[in-house]
């Protein structure tokens, strides 16, 4: 069992506080990813977990035990960094090996389970090569290689994408999601790129300002945002914003924007604030020839299959997913319908999602600071 829990987790560094009060749990064989942008408390989370930081106050339990002031060494977890921490004077075989041999391990275990590593990650061919003269998506398969062969309880990964080209970050997504599976470890990922976190996790942990947003499976957390910052984080393009007016109560079934009544999910609750935000997915919104909202087309960016069209309108500028056969032409004039079962109302002043039909039954926002 591999189960790590995060009890009250904070961490502050004189007046600021990095982390706030975290709760979560991460389950035995999960691959938790904690995402948000820079300065979020996901990497001092994430530290804190591995024992390389102390946190103010909280508790961080391994499989039952609580290991909140243990050292890194006295919590059999492995770390694997952004940069590699490689050791250039050693070729492949030492740099995986390393750990085994220092903790004693009889040299014909060592060169057994570093081989089957080797052969795992496919580089058992490099054995003999020095890791200086390795490209970077080998040297970062070496990295992951010193950490499995420790067959720890639990895998931490801090952006270790972050320092390769694209072509090579989306193979290696597939490569460690592959290897996750194989291998059946408690993995935590750390990064900022939610195309990442979307192809890899079992859920995801959306941190913003040191606090925990949101966590849920990556579909959840894309059609069922718990706040308005959740929404525009996570998709490319990103959710529409519309401000829509008029009192909104309790078993509410429509919005007015600009005007227009927008038909939406029934809200289970109300809004003390006359107004509120709406928003609206770009694949949510369909180009027609009427619609109750209307907008110029600002640009269309052919992407293939789809394309994606901007349109103003009096309510804002909106970014709309399109079928290639849809014609959209810059200039001219368009409608806009909206998909009722999909759209997300805000409150804002507090930014988040009101609760409504489309969040029954989902585990949204499950486990908060």
């Amino acid at each position: 069992m591999a189960e790590i829990r995060i009890e009250a987790l904070t961490k502050s560094f004189g007046d600021f506080t990095a982390v706030a009060g975290s709760n979560f749990t991460i389950r035995d064989g999960e691959f938790f990813v904690m995402l948000g942008p820079s300065g979020c408390g996901k990497t001092t989370t994430l530290r804190m977990i591995a024992g390389l930081e102390m946190p103010t106050s909280g508790r961080i339990l391994l499989d039952g035990e609580d290991v909140t002031f243990n050292r890194a060494s006295q919590r059999d977890i492995a770390f694997v960094f952004q940069l590699f921490a490689l050791y250039p004077h050693m070729n492949v075989r030492q740099n995986i090996s390393f750990p085994l041999r220092v903790q004693g391990v009889s040299r014909r275990e060592v060169r057994a389970r570093t081989e089957e590593v080797a052969k795992m990650l496919e580089i058992d061919n490099l054995l003999s090569r020095r890791v200086s003269g390795l490209a970077a998506g080998d040297r970062q398969r070496v990295a992951l290689g010193r950490a499995i062969v420790r067959r720890a309880k639990a895998f931490l990964m801090d952006e270790p994408l972050g320092a390769l080209d694209a072509e090579f970050r989306d193979r290696m997504c597939e490569e460690l999601r592959l290897l996750h599976d194989r291998i059946g470890a408690t993995t935590v990922y750390v990064t900022h790129d939610q195309i990442e976190a979307m192809a890899m996790a079992d859920r995801i942990c959306v941190m913003n300002k040191g606090e925990v947003l949101q966590i849920g499976v990556p579909m959840e957390v894309y059609e069922r945002p718990a706040t308005r910052f959740v929404a525009g984080f996570i998709g490319s393009p990103s959710m529409n914003f519309l401000p829509a007016q008029g009192g909104f109560q309790a078993g509410a079934t429509a919005i007015r924007v600009n005007g227009a009544s927008l038909a939406m999910p029934q809200a289970r609750e109300g809004l003390a604030a006359t107004d509120a935000v709406l928003g609206a997915r770009p694949e949510h919104i369909t180009i027609a020839d009427e619609g109750p909202l209307r907008g110029r087309v600002f640009a269309v960016e052919y992407m293939g299959a789809r394309q994606l069209v901007t349109v103003d309108t009096d309510a804002g500028r909106l970014r709309v997913r399109a079928p290639n056969t849809v014609r959209a032409k810059t200039g001219e004039t368009v409608g806009l319908t909206f998909d009722a079962e999909r759209l997300v109302v805000f409150d804002p002043v507090s930014d988040r999602a009101v609760r409504s039909a489309l969040f029954e039954g989902d585990v949204v926002a499950e486990e908060r600071a």
